[in-house]
């Protein structure tokens, strides 16, 4: 595509439309740059569920069909996401394809451009577990390289995943750090809600916990590390969001007779309401390339205690916005969340700080729009 003389631009957006952090960074950052003035297009499978049930100037979608063929046993996701990017890009005359996430979505990138005879710059986030899990299954580190390879930009969400790229792939593309970022507009400790929202019982702490339930996010732990806190003082514990530990997260729940402390919010759309009204945000994860759940903790003046993991450190200072703990280290994690919950004010302060500081939807979205147009002139 041409390159653009003024600075607005269309911009093609591929990424996972389920709950998870790539998706939701993916999509609040189409969302304010269709508030800037530029023309977005999301290509998914599905609406991104950031998206859901509103209409938003400047910002369209575009369904992947998930075709069954009697060829195939399963739909060629891929190969049919490659087709729709080169038929969007073709009739809206994109100018930048942002994918998120390199398998399935860089490699299809990579196709569309090979089908429009290179005629389509490309940039690709990558999120953490693309190059930490899949990137390193033998089946997919060769083609994973090569999706990143034949992009014309590349970010990661910290330095950690950047040096985690740099050593577990062999791909010598140059690698921009723009972190994960928090609308604080959405996000902060003052937020009115008209809906239902749970409430603490008297005189109770909360902790929360949400993520995608996935088995890398030991939810188990959070449980374990709930118990020893809730012999100490009076606590409750949200757990918001769903997936593949679901299941045995209830089991141990029943097991170790919490049922009546622990809150099962499922999947929500917003947790800027609940999380104001919490007291900690804990988080168990063995593999975490940002967090971007608990900067929106801290965007709401909760402090966080968390493993020790990944670009974590680059978003926790610890003892001033919370605690950092060796990854299954129960006592150490129960400890750190009893310190916090004596004095929770003692951190918030410095969390929502943090938060506007370093990690604000303008300034890391200003540093995307300046390397989309650094990709067009290159």
């Amino acid at each position: 595509m041409a390159e653009k003389t003024n600075s607005k631009l269309k911009i093609a957006i591929v990424c996972h439309p389920s709950v998870g952090g790539s998706g939701a960074i993916a999509t609040e950052l189409g969302i304010w740059l269709a508030e800037q003035g530029h023309e977005i297009h999301f290509i998914t499978h599905e609406m991104p569920f950031r998206l859901k049930g509103n209409y938003l100037e400047n910002i369209f979608y575009h369904s992947v069909p998930l075709q069954q063929y009697d060829l195939f046993k399963y739909p060629p996701y891929t190969i049919t996401l490659a087709v729709k990017i080169k038929e969007v890009a073709l009739w809206h005359k994109i100018d930048i394809l942002h994918v998120h996430y390199a398998i399935p979505h860089a490699v299809s990138a990579f196709l569309a451009k090979e089908m429009l005879a290179g005629d389509l710059k490309i940039v690709t986030t990558l999120h953490g577990t693309d190059v930490t899990l899949i990137g390193q299954d033998p089946s997919f580190k060769d083609l994973t390289t090569l999706a990143i390879s034949k992009s014309d930009a590349v970010t990661t969400v910290s330095n950690s995943l950047k040096k985690d790229t740099l050593e577990c792939l062999n791909v010598e593309n140059p690698i921009e750090v723009i972190y994960n970022f928090v609308d604080i507009k959405k996000y902060h400790p003052n937020i009115s809600c008209n809906h239902f929202h749970p409430e603490a019982k008297e005189n109770e702490k909360i902790i929360v916990h949400v993520s995608n339930f996935r088995f890398l996010k030991r939810v188990e732990d959070v449980v374990r590390v709930f118990e020893k806190v809730q012999q100490k003082i009076k606590t409750r514990l949200f757990l918001i969001g769903e997936g593949e530990s679901m299941s045995s997260v209830m089991n141990l729940c029943r097991t170790l007779n919490l049922c009546d402390k622990i809150e099962f919010l499922g999947i929500q759309d917003s947790t800027a309401c609940i999380l104001p009204r919490c007291d900690l945000f804990l988080m168990t994860s063995e593999l975490e390339s940002f967090g971007l759940a608990a900067l929106e903790a801290m965007a709401c003046g909760l402090p966080v205690v968390s493993t020790n993991a990944g670009g974590i450190p680059e978003v926790i200072d610890e003892g001033k916005n919370g605690h950092l703990c060796n990854i299954g280290d129960i006592d150490a994690l129960a400890e750190a969340s009893l310190k916090v919950l004596a004095d929770p004010s003692k951190y918030s302060h410095n969390a929502k700080t943090k938060a506007i500081e370093n990690f604000n939807i303008d300034t890391i979205g200003n540093q995307y729009n300046e390397l989309y147009h650094s990709t067009l002139k290159g």
